[in-house]
């Protein structure tokens, strides 16, 4: 169902699905009945809300949200952002992209609702900038756990390699234990280990 020409004032709250290349918008009246039922490109959305009149827009929160979001703003329009774990419970049926967009325009009408804010390019950035940082913590402890194991080997009886960045890049750059030969025997012995393969 299409939006009549001739009622484009009725709307009062539109969810949008945000997708890759396609949005799926679906807008209520003042009494809850759907009035608005469409698929635009990513390059109609803006010029298709700039001729409705001032209304509530609920998207789902994500990266891209943020840029739709403050570009509807800045034509007039009210612009929340719903956690998606929130939109769930009004979905109905089984999941397409219009039931998705019915379920934000239902979930952006609760007063009780807990929104996320719009944020700026310059948050935006400081937040890619964490995530990235976070990862390479991430990677680095793996690696650290990686080769605690190998260390121990190398150390006395009982003994635990210590934990933490610092202390493993030290024993790394300056190894305390170092492999020993076989304490069964001679030089015979260690000849030998030392031709066996690699």
């Amino acid at each position: 169902m299409r939006t009549s020409q001739k009622t484009p004032g009725l709307i009062a709250t539109i969810g949008i699905d945000l997708g890759k290349n396609t949005f799926h918008l679906v807008g209520f009246n003042k009494r809850g009945a759907i009035v608005l039922q469409q698929k635009v490109s990513r390059a109609q959305l803006e010029r298709r809300l700039a001729n409705i009149p001032r209304c509530l827009i609920g998207m789902e929160a994500c990266s891209g949200s943020h840029h739709i979001g403050r570009q509807l703003s800045a034509r007039g329009h009210e612009v929340r952002l719903i956690p998606a774990q929130y939109v769930k419970p009004f979905l109905k049926g089984h999941k397409n992209d219009y039931r998705d967009a019915e379920a934000i325009a239902e979930a952006v009408q609760r007063p009780t609702m807990n929104f996320v804010a719009i944020k700026t390019p310059e948050q935006m950035d400081l937040l890619a900038l964490h995530r990235v940082r976070s990862r390479l913590v991430s990677q680095r402890t793996g690696v650290i756990n990686q080769i605690r194991p190998e260390r121990a080997s190398h150390l006395p009886s009982r003994s635990v390699a210590p934990s933490g960045p610092r202390r493993a890049e030290r024993q790394v750059e300056q190894p305390r234990y170092r492999p020993r030969f076989p304490s069964a025997g001679s030089r015979r012995t260690a000849r030998s280990f030392r031709s066996q393969p690699q």
